[in-house]
């Protein structure tokens, strides 16, 4: 995932990132050593995509026309250090990763501060403002907010956040014209204020991190290597399948990282297909499937619940962060996209 580097997390990280590279299984895998990556990654990716997951939650939330006041800010912050905690419990056989711990720890504490900040203003100042709109019907400026919130979601499941034009977002809105007269003036206002400071905020973060990060890293591989029981029928779906060899060990390929790495999975699954390696790894890998709060894993499988996190706005409806063996990812998700349980795939965890 490249949605969130923050800027101190680019003076350091290359400090320690190199502590461990891959170890024995990488050094016999088929993967070619510049695709490998460290084992460990799997499980600390789950952090940083729960700052999509929840944007993405967030932007669902506004676009059922439900109160910005009333969403579970301050429980998403204990929901991220929850997940950081429970991966950080199942790295205990990896060398430590301290550039990817501090990178964490960096883009967690910025968003325990934005969250506690907008959640402190959206229970007081935005609750009072709220209470004067008239009618249940969002005023232009809310419709704009779940606008906006879906449109960075969308953006940051493929790129790095930092990329995110917020000025354009900001000249969009006063755009659309001063709300001088007519109903719900308060409200439209104190929305338009909230949104510019966001949105003032953001870019000049943004743009920090946009330089930092073009002075000190090179831009990351875009796809994953991955070691494959067999080959795939293409389809012009999914042109960004790469067939690198076909060897003894199987079937070696790239396909997208990121969001990509999830859709590619499922469909490479659907095919029949199994993993052998993914990024030179032949252990673990995390995915995170929303089910039902009753769910429990089938008899017999061989994926371990990590943790449980409830969807908030959505009750009864749970996030289970598993973690399986490689080589029954595939099966995996052909149970759940069969409708085992009513469970659905939220994401495949890459290295």
């Amino acid at each position: 995932m490249k949605s969130v580097r923050p800027l101190l997390a680019l003076v350091f990280a290359g400090l320690a990132l190199a502590s461990f590279h891959g170890g024995a299984a990488a050094a016999e895998a088929a993967t070619p050593p510049v695709h490998q990556r460290t084992p460990d990654q799997t499980f600390l990716t789950f952090p940083e995509w729960y700052l999509v997951h929840s944007p993405a939650e967030y932007a669902a939330y506004l676009a059922s026309g439900r109160p910005p006041s009333a969403f579970p800010l301050f429980s998403h912050i204990g929901q991220f250090w929850q997940g950081y905690r429970a991966v950080g419990r199942e790295l205990g056989n990896y060398p430590f990763n301290g550039g990817y711990h501090l990178m964490v720890m960096v883009i967690g504490t910025s968003t325990t501060v934005e969250y506690a900040v907008k959640g402190a203003y959206e229970h007081t100042v935005g609750r009072l403002a709220e209470a004067t709109r008239s009618g249940p019907a969002p005023v232009p400026e809310e419709v704009f907010a779940a606008r906006y919130a879906q449109a960075y979601v969308d953006f940051i499941r493929v790129d790095p956040w930092y990329l995110f034009d917020f000025g354009a977002q900001l000249r969009r809105m006063w755009a659309e014209g001063l709300p001088l007269s007519g109903p719900n003036l308060l409200r439209r206002w104190e929305r338009r204020f909230a949104l510019t400071t966001e949105l003032l905020v953001k870019a000049g973060y943004a743009q920090a991190i946009k330089l930092g990060t073009h002075a000190i890293y090179d831009a990351p591989l875009p796809v994953t290597a991955v070691v494959l029981s067999g080959a795939p029928a293409r389809d012009a779906a999914h042109p960004d399948y790469a067939l690198l060899e076909t060897g003894a060990a199987g079937v070696l390929a790239t396909i997208p990282r990121y969001e990509g790495f999830t859709a590619y999975s499922r469909w490479l699954a659907g095919q029949g297909i199994d993993f052998r390696e993914i990024a030179g790894n032949r252990g673990e890998v995390v995915a995170s499937l929303l089910v039902p709060a009753q769910w429990s894993p089938p008899p017999g499988a061989t994926a371990r619940v990590l943790f449980v996190q409830p969807i908030l706005t959505r009750p009864g409806t749970v996030r289970v962060v598993l973690a399986t063996p490689i080589d029954r990812l595939g099966g995996l998700l052909r149970q759940v996209e069969s409708g085992l349980g009513g469970s659905a795939i939220e994401h495949v965890y890459d290295f």
